[in-house]
C-alpha cells in the first residue's frame, strides 16, 4: 500500500474495476427486492455545475447504500436534449443545435463518469434521439384518437421582426429579448392535451404520496386549484347593442348583490364586437395584446380598462351593469369574463377606484361592521347585508341561496371548476419533437401512420433568428397525404419539451425495446422508489409526468397509478457574488476564484480585490450559483485538484440535502484532509503487521479492556446512527460526522495489544463500508488493502451488534451550580452514593467547590450530577 493518498490514481483504478466487471449494469431479478433511484436528468448545457454534482451524488449515495442492503438497484442517466437554449446557442455559434447538443452530451457524460456514479450506462438515452421521440409521436396519436389531444386557437407572444413566437421569459418589458420589437399577442391554432380530464384523479392521488414533501403536494394541489362555485349568466341589455349573454364563474356568489360592472378580456368576442365601432377601444385592445399573459404578472401590473358602451342586466335585480374591457382579465382563464364586486375583490377594488366606478359593500364581518368608505376590499367571508332577501346570511348560506335563486330563473347553477388548464404543447420552434400530422387541402388534418414514425427532425439546420427554420425547409414540410396521396404540408410546430421529460423514467426500464413504447420491465421497475431533483420542478414537470403516466396506464402500457413513490427536493448551491459597477451603470461580475479577500491585523474581513488588477470589488452577498452572476465553481477543477471523492464528501457534509449549501473553499480543503487522514490511518494500521490479527483471534470482546469496550460501543453506535441517517432521515452530513468521531476515537486509543489491533481492523473495515456510498473510490481501494482478494461492492451493509451497545460503564456529566465541570465513568449499576462520591472526587469539582458547603446534590440517572453550593 502506498503511503500517500493520490486521488487521481485510485479513482482511475476504482472506475476501471467497476467498468470491467459491469457491476452497475442490472437486469430484472424477481427474487430480489428492487430499488429504482433516479435523479432528474440534466439539460446538456455544456458542462456540469455544482448543483448537478450535488443532485447526482445524493442519488448515488442512496443507490450504493441500497445495493449493499441486497437490493437490485437501477440508477440510469439520460439527457433532456431538446429546447430553446440549444437554438439560441446555435445562433450565437453559427452551428446546428444538434451538433452543439451532441458535443455537450459527450463532454458532460465524461464529467459524470469522473464522479464515479453507479450508473447503468447501457440505458442512456437522449430525448433528441429519433428512437426516443418516435414514442412521443406514437402516444400523441393515441391521445388524438381518444380525444385527449385536440386543436384550438391559442394566444401567443409574436415578435413581428423575427417572425416567431416567444416564450413568456423571452418577453422583457413588452419587447422581444433579441430584436427589441414590441411584442404582439396573436391567436394561432395549436395542439392541447386534456390534462383537465384527469384533474380529479391528479388531486385525489396526492393523498397516496406519503413519501413526498408536504410543500410540494400543496403546490400541486394549488396549481390544480379545485373550487366549488356558481356559473352566472348575465343577460344582454339589447337596447345598448349588447350582442349576447355573458357567463361568468365565481366562488363568491354571496357577493353578487354587490356587483357594479362586468369586465371582459381584450380577446373576448364582446370586446371585439364593440371595437368594430370604436377606434379608441380597438387601439386599447391592441395595446392589451402586448401585455402580460401570466396570472402572476397580472397581479402586479397597473390595472387598465375602457368602457365598451354595452350593458348587461343583473340576474337578480335587473339593474343595468356596464361592460368594460380590462387588462387584468385573461381569455384563457374561466370564461374570459368576471363579475366585478369592487368591495370584496382586490383587483376589482383597484380598478373601480382608478375609473371611479361604484363600490357597493354587501359582506361584513360576523363581529363588527365595515367602515365607509372602504380603504381596501374586504375579501373575507362574513355576513351579508344590503342584499335584499339574501341579507343577514352567513357567506356559505348566501352562496346556496343565491345559486338556488339563479337556478330557478335559469341563469345559473353550481359547478366545480379547476384552475388547471389543458396543456398546450405546440411550439413554433425548431429544436423539438415534430408533431406527427399532415395538412391536406382535400383531407384536412391527417395523422402520420404508425409505420411512418418517427417523423424525423432535420439535424443540419442552423437557426438565424427569423422564425422556425422548418417553415423554410421544403425537404421537411413537403410530403404526400397519407390518405389521398396528393401533395400536402407537414406540421412544422414541435412539441413542448415537457413532453420529453414526462415519461423518460419509464423508457429507462425498456430502453432497448424497439417495437413498443414500454414493456413488462416497466412494471417491474416502476414506480421510481426515490426521485431527486430541484424544487423548481415541483409543479409543471411533476404534474405532467403524473398525467402522462396515467394516460399510459389507461392505454394499457403500464400498471401503476403514480410514477414516483418518494421525492427528495435538494437545496440550491450558493456562493458569494462579486461585482463592479461600470461607467455605463452596468454591473460586471467576477468569479470568486478571481478575488482575494482582505483582512486586518486581527483577521477581520476588510474587503475584496480583483487579483488581476488589485483594485476593489464589491460583494453582493451570498446567492445561488449562476452563469449570470459568474459565481459558479467548475466541478472539473475540483475533481482535478482534489479528486471526485473530495467533491462528493464536501457536497454531502456541508448541509442536509434538502437545505441550501454554501460553497466554502475551506470546506473543500477540510474534506480533502479527512480523506488523507482516513488513508493514513489504514496505512499505519497495515504497517503494524497483520500477524497481530491471528494472535487476537483468541480474545473475546468480553475480555476487552474498558478502553476497547468503549471503542467497540462507539463503533456499533456509529453503525446504528449512519444506517438511520441514510435510511430514514437522509441526513448524510450527520452520518459523515459520526464516522469522523469514530475515527477520532480510534486515533486516541492508547492500548497496543493484539486485541486492540483486532478491534482497530473492525473499526476501519466498518468505517470504509459506512463511507463507501459517499466516497466510493477511496473506500474501494482501502477495502482491498484491509481485505485482500475481496471486492467492497460484494460486501453487505454493516450490522449492529446489540450486545456491543450494552455498557457495563456509562459516562455522566458533572456540574457545579449547573455549569459543566467534567465527566465521570461509573458502573451502570452503581448506586447513588457511589455516583456522588466519584463526582465529588473529580479534580475540577473540588477546585470549584473549594471550602463552600454543599447545599444539595442532584443525580439524574445515567445522565448527570449537579452539585449545588
Amino acid at each position: 500500500m502506498q503511503e500517500k493518498y493520490h486521488p487521481q490514481t485510485i479513482e482511475q483504478q476504482a472506475q476501471q474495476s467497476w467498468q470491467e466487471t459491469g457491476v452497475f449494469n442490472v437486469t430484472e431479478l424477481p427474487d430480489k427486492p428492487k430499488y429504482y433511484c433516479l435523479s432528474m436528468f440534466p439539460y446538456p448545457s455544456g458542462k456540469l455545475h455544482m448543483g448537478h454534482v450535488r443532485n447526482y451524488t445524493i442519488g448515488d449515495v442512496l443507490s450504493r447504500y441500497r445495493h449493499m442492503q441486497g437490493f437490485n438497484v437501477m440508477q440510469p442517466m439520460g439527457w433532456d436534449a431538446f429546447g430553446l437554449p440549444a437554438e439560441n446557442a446555435a445562433m450565437q455559434k453559427g452551428m446546428s443545435p444538434a451538433k452543439w447538443t451532441y458535443d455537450n452530451i459527450a463532454y458532460m457524460r465524461q464529467q459524470l463518469q469522473s464522479l464515479g456514479l453507479a450508473i447503468d450506462w447501457k440505458r442512456e438515452l437522449a430525448t433528441c434521439d429519433p428512437q426516443y421521440y418516435r414514442w412521443n409521436q406514437w402516444l400523441f396519436l393515441r391521445m388524438l384518437e381518444k380525444g385527449i389531444a385536440y386543436q384550438k386557437t391559442q394566444v401567443v407572444n409574436w415578435d413581428p421582426v423575427d417572425q416567431t413566437v416567444l416564450a413568456n421569459e423571452q418577453v422583457i418589458d413588452g419587447r422581444g429579448w433579441r430584436t427589441g420589437a414590441v411584442v404582439e399577442k396573436r391567436e394561432i391554432p395549436g395542439y392541447y392535451l386534456a390534462i383537465t380530464h384527469y384533474a380529479d384523479e391528479l388531486l385525489a392521488d396526492l393523498e397516496q404520496l406519503s413519501g413526498w414533501p408536504e410543500r410540494v403536494k400543496a403546490m400541486q394541489a394549488n396549481w390544480i386549484g379545485k373550487s366549488l362555485g356558481v356559473d352566472i349568466v348575465f343577460l344582454p341589455d339589447e337596447t345598448s347593442g349588447m350582442p349576447q349573454p355573458l357567463k361568468v364563474f365565481t366562488t363568491r356568489a354571496d357577493t353578487l348583490m354587490g356587483a357594479t360592472y362586468v369586465a371582459v378580456a381584450a380577446e373576448h368576442p364582446v370586446a371585439l364586437h364593440a371595437a368594430q365601432r370604436q377606434p379608441d377601444l380597438a387601439a386599447f385592445i391592441e395595446s392589451c395584446r402586448q401585455g402580460a399573459t401570466m396570472e402572476a404578472e397580472l397581479a402586479t401590473q397597473e390595472k387598465k380598462g375602457m368602457a365598451t358602451g354595452l350593458y348587461v342586466l343583473h340576474p337578480l335585480t335587473g339593474e343595468r351593469l356596464p361592460v368594460w374591457v380590462a387588462n387584468y382579465v385573461l381569455m384563457g382563464y374561466g370564461e374570459g369574463a368576471v363579475m366585478a364586486v369592487p368591495a370584496h375583490d382586490e383587483r376589482d377594488f383597484s380598478f373601480a377606484r382608478q375609473y371611479s366606478l361604484p363600490i357597493k359593500p354587501v359582506i361584513q364581518p360576523e363581529q363588527g361592521e365595515l367602515t365607509a368608505p372602504l380603504a381596501e376590499a374586504f375579501v373575507e367571508y362574513g355576513v351579508t347585508f344590503d342584499s335584499g332577501e339574501f341579507s343577514s346570511l352567513k357567506s356559505a348560506d348566501a352562496v346556496d341561496a343565491v345559486a338556488a335563486a339563479l337556478q330557478r330563473k335559469g341563469q345559473g347553477e353550481k359547478r366545480v371548476q379547476y384552475r388547471l388548464r389543458d396543456w398546450g404543447i405546440s411550439r413554433q420552434r425548431y429544436w423539438g419533437c415534430p408533431i406527427p400530422l399532415v395538412h391536406c387541402d382535400s383531407c384536412g388534418v391527417v395523422p402520420v401512420p404508425d409505420d411512418q414514425l418517427p417523423v424525423m427532425l432535420p439535424e443540419d439546420l442552423v437557426p438565424d433568428g427569423t422564425g422556425n427554420p422548418l417553415t423554410k425547409t421544403p425537404v421537411f414540410y413537403e410530403c404526400a397525404c397519407p390518405r389521398c396521396g396528393q401533395s400536402a404540408r407537414r406540421e412544422t410546430d414541435t412539441m413542448d419539451t415537457f413532453v420529453d421529460s414526462s415519461w423518460y423514467f419509464i423508457r429507462y426500464a425498456s430502453h432497448d425495446q424497439q417495437t413498443a413504447m414500454a414493456d413488462q420491465r416497466a412494471n417491474y421497475w416502476l414506480p421510481v422508489d426515490q426521485y431527486i431533483g430541484g424544487i423548481e420542478h415541483a409543479i409543471l414537470h411533476l404534474l405532467y409526468a403524473r398525467f402522462w403516466s396515467k394516460v399510459m396506464r389507461d392505454l394499457g402500457l403500464v400498471a401503476f397509478d403514480e410514477p414516483f413513490a418518494n421525492l427528495l427536493t435538494q437545496g440550491m448551491v450558493l456562493n458569494e457574488i462579486f461585482f463592479r459597477k461600470t461607467a455605463s451603470g452596468r454591473l460586471q461580475y467576477f468569479n470568486p476564484t478571481e478575488v482575494d479577500i482582505q483582512h486586518d491585523a486581527d483577521g477581520k474581513r476588510m474587503g475584496a480585490v480583483l487579483r488581476a488588477d488589485g483594485q476593489p470589488v464589491e460583494s453582493a452577498g451570498i446567492g445561488t450559483m449562476s452563469k449570470s452572476k459568474n459565481n459558479g465553481i467548475d466541478p472539473q477543477e475540483i475533481i482535478e485538484q482534489y479528486g471526485a471523492d473530495t467533491a462528493r464528501l464536501f457536497m454531502m457534509f456541508a448541509s442536509p440535502p434538502t437545505q441550501t449549501l454554501e460553497w466554502s473553499d475551506a470546506g473543500v480543503e477540510g474534506a480533502y484532509r479527512f480523506l488523507k487522514r482516513l488513508w493514513r490511518l489504514v496505512y499505519q494500521h497495515k504497517q503494524q503487521g497483520e500477524g497481530k490479527l491471528a494472535a487476537a483471534d483468541m480474545v473475546s470482546p468480553q475480555e476487552y479492556s474498558a478502553e476497547l469496550r468503549d471503542l467497540r460501543y462507539q463503533l456499533h453506535q456509529t453503525i446504528a446512527k449512519v444506517t438511520d441517517d441514510l435510511e430514514r432521515r437522509h441526513t448524510f452530513n450527520t452520518a459523515i460526522a459520526a464516522v469522523m468521531e469514530l475515527m477520532n476515537k480510534l486515533a486516541n486509543v492508547q492500548e497496543a495489544t493484539p486485541a486492540a489491533y483486532q478491534l482497530a481492523q473492525k473499526v476501519l473495515e466498518n468505517s470504509v463500508l459506512l463511507l463507501s456510498p459517499i466516497v466510493p473510490h477511496i473506500c474501494h481501494v482501502l477495502w482491498s488493502e484491509l481485505r485482500p482478494g475481496t471486492m467492497l461492492l460484494e460486501q453487505p451493509w454493516p450490522q449492529v451488534d446489540e450486545q456491543a451497545l450494552i455498557q457495563d460503564e456509562i459516562e455522566m456529566v458533572v456540574q457545579v451550580n449547573g455549569k459543566l465541570r467534567g465527566q465521570i465513568r461509573v458502573a451502570k449499576e452503581a448506586d447513588r452514593a457511589t455516583i456522588e462520591q466519584l463526582a465529588l472526587a473529580h479534580k475540577l469539582v473540588q477546585k470549584n467547590i473549594a471550602e463552600r458547603p454543599i447545599r444539595k446534590i442532584i443525580v439524574v440517572p445515567e445522565r448527570l450530577v449537579n452539585i449545588v453550593v
